[in-house]
């Protein structure tokens, strides 16, 4: 275990924002990862597991726990041959899905554009294009509240649109296993995979402000549109609608180029961030009746 004090957060976050967590802890084995939940205990302070911080906002004041990501074993990916695999929480998930790809198998490739680590994706149920990391995972493996390791089947991870149990129980994923088809079963090839993957990040680099900090969607799909829209479920079809392209708070911007991204336009604070996200969802209530519901999770004192 590595240990970092007062850690900038902005040095850790897609958003390059939030102030100092009390500790960093980088952990490579579930011996680490133990220890580590055993200084934040002895400390009384809370935990938080940490990917990539690519779906994260972080307070200007910091968050006074300890935030743990994970590292050594936790990135390994492990080919248990016929499409299976045992893929560490820390693992890229861009980079698992494009190994796949070149092996062949398909299920996951549209998903590598996604800058997350696995973990993140399990407990967002990330998903892109058609494809949802949950739909070719067969078991998870976590450290329970009681710390122990156990390994739960598909059905018990409760994955639906954009979540999963993992936000509820308590449970640090550790790894997973997935089982993914091969491409020929689907009548493709490699090379298909690979122009649909080109196809996917031609998509995301003209529609997404990749150039910008950001944290992806700011809002989840809805459930139901607006009254005279019901079947529109896009967030940033509403957004831009109400006017809010380019609109601004302090250094955040809702982005010109996909309304449902929140951009850091330069000096940004997480307050202007949040303040931006209620400001958005104000405005789409009173203007279509419907209520937004962020995707970006929240961590530390906004108060």
């Amino acid at each position: 275990m590595i240990l970092f004090e007062n850690e900038p957060m902005n040095k850790h976050t897609s958003f390059k924002v939030g102030g100092p967590a009390r500790f960093l802890a980088k952990v490579e084995s579930a011996d680490d990862l133990k220890a580590t939940l055993a200084l934040a205990s002895e400390k009384q302070l809370p935990h938080f597991i940490v990917g990539n911080g690519t779906n994260l906002l972080v307070s200007d004041s910091g968050y006074d726990g300890v935030v743990i990501t994970l590292a050594g074993e936790f990135s390994e990916i492990q080919e248990l041959g016929n499409g299976t695999y045992k893929v560490g929480a820390a693992v890229p998930l861009g980079r698992f899905a494009r190994t796949a790809l070149k092996q062949g198998f398909a299920g996951i490739h549209k998903l590598a554009g996604i800058p997350g680590t696995l973990g993140g994706a399990l407990y967002m149920n990330a998903g892109a294009y058609g494809q949802e990391i949950g739909n070719c995972c067969t078991a998870v493996t976590v450290l329970d509240s009681e710390e122990n390791i156990r390994e739960l089947a598909t059905s018990e991870c409760g994955f639906g649109y954009r979540q999963s149990a993992f936000q509820k129980n308590g449970d640090i994923i550790l790894s997973a296993t997935f089982q993914l088809p091969e491409a020929s079963a689907q009548g493709k090839t490699i090379a298909d995979l690979e122009t649909e993957l080109a196809e996917c990040m031609a998509k995301r680099k003209a529609t997404q402000p990749l150039s910008m900090p950001n944290a992806g969607s700011t809002f989840k799909r809805l459930d139901a549109g607006s009254a005279d829209m019901p079947e529109q479920v896009a967030p940033g079809y509403y957004i831009e609608q109400a006017g809010l392209k380019g609109q601004r708070i302090g250094g955040a911007e809702v982005s010109t180029l996909h309304a449902n991204f929140i951009v850091n336009a330069g000096d940004a604070t997480a307050k202007d961030i949040k303040e931006l996200s209620e400001f958005v969802q104000a405005r789409v209530a009173e203007k279509f009746g419907i209520q937004l519901k962020r995707e970006i999770i929240l961590l530390g004192n906004f108060e």
